[in-house]
């Protein structure tokens, strides 16, 4: 999952719910939300915004190189 906490800054995490291993599917108001449990993660730094999960997504390293964006 990548996100633009602001213009020109871009950060990616896991896409799997640590909670109980389910797949985040959208992005909405300043969140990543998890469809199964409702649990919510801030795009800023990928910490639990609201429960119940209680670990943070895990982050990925991305490079931005002009228009692309690479993990690694």
């Amino acid at each position: 999952m990548v996100t633009q906490p602001a213009p020109g800054e871009f950060k990616a995490f896991s896409a799997i719910c640590p909670h109980r291993g389910c797949s985040v599917q959208e992005v909405t108001g300043g969140t990543i939300n998890c469809p199964c449990h409702g649990s919510k993660f801030k795009i800023s730094d990928g910490s639990v915004a609201k429960g119940p999960a209680t670990e943070p997504l895990a982050e990925a390293k991305v490079t931005v190189s002009g228009d692309s964006i690479a993990l690694g």
